[in-house]
């Protein structure tokens, strides 16, 4: 199915192998014959968690993102420490280390290709409910405020552009729909 779209990796080489991300190029067989170059990043994968609370407000976290430059307004989330983690694992972890809740229901709403284009990065989103108040404790390089909103203004706030970040997009308006139905 679909064989007159598939390419076919005909040697690959890495370009650049960091922490979190390894920049691989790629030759590749086209369905016509021909071969193209292919850059791409590989990288572990992610998990996010929408905290919902009883009164109708998401917990979100206020960060500071270098590659653009500017404040942000996310929900939760962090890298799979490796390929074999289990990703519910991973959002029950950065639930609690980026806003101290702990949750009695963790329920997986969807996963997402983030830049597909250039990455096989994946993120699984998680719904979090039943939710416990506790400490924080994030990594050593991160800087953030937990910040309680309202799910209705969470969606104003990805229509206004306030809210920009993709993984957080798919979460609101996912459970904004879980509540419609």
């Amino acid at each position: 199915m679909y064989e007159d779209l598939i390419e076919k990796k005909l040697k690959s080489e890495d370009i650049f192998d960091g922490n979190l991300l390894h920049v691989k190029r790629d030759t590749a067989l086209l369905p016509n014959g021909e071969q193209a170059t292919r850059e791409w990043i590989k990288h572990p994968g992610a998990s996010a968690v929408i905290p919902y609370l009883p009164d109708g407000q998401i917990i979100l976290v206020r960060q500071y993102r270098y590659p653009v430059q500017r404040v942000t307004l996310e929900i939760p989330a962090g890298k799979l420490d490796g390929p074999e983690e289990d990703p519910y694992v991973c959002a029950v972890r950065e639930l609690s280390e980026e806003t101290g809740y702990t949750a009695k229901t963790i329920e997986k709403l969807t996963t997402i290709g983030t830049t597909v284009g250039f990455s096989n990065e994946y993120i699984h989103i998680y719904k979090a409910e039943g939710l416990t108040p506790g400490e924080m404790h994030p990594d050593d390089d991160e800087f953030l405020n937990v910040v309680k909103v309202p799910l209705e203004e969470a969606v104003q706030m990805t229509r206004d552009g306030r809210i920009f970040d993709a993984k957080s997009i798919v979460a609101i308006l996912m459970l904004q729909e879980d509540f419609r139905s």
